[in-house]
């Protein structure tokens, strides 16, 4: 079993209201692992910047999907059967209901998609 870190995850504010253009790049190196925030909403959806170092927990999201999108890094998303690995460019989408685990190999940055008002250590 992974060791849970201490994560800087803050889900009470939306940083940018529509209409503002967003520095992702600029935010996502400004920060350290396990900084995550919501960037903005977007319809019943939040869309979220986590900088990543190490292993997350295992967890599930009853009730959501969750996307995620690498910016930056290396990250692998383990599954009950199998180990996906995402380099920048790439993206995958953890059904609702499923036990997964990140992995931030080294300094990752992330872009997530979730519904809004999830809770991002899981159920």
């Amino acid at each position: 079993m992974t060791e849970r870190q201490s994560y800087d995850i803050e889900t009470d504010t939306i940083l940018f209201a529509g209409g503002e253009e967003i520095d992702v790049a600029a935010i996502g190196s400004a920060n350290e692992p396990w900084w995550n925030r919501t960037l903005c909403a977007v319809n019943d959806t939040w869309v979220r910047l986590g900088v990543m170092e190490g292993d997350f927990h295992w967890h599930k999201h009853d009730d959501t999907d969750e996307f995620f999108l690498v910016l930056e890094g290396l990250l692998d998303i383990e599954l009950g059967d199998r180990m996906v690995t995402l380099r920048p460019g790439q993206a995958f989408t953890v059904p609702r209901g499923v036990m997964h685990c990140p992995h931030a190999r080294e300094r990752s940055v992330v872009l997530m998609v979730e519904r809004a008002g999830v809770v991002p250590t899981g159920n």
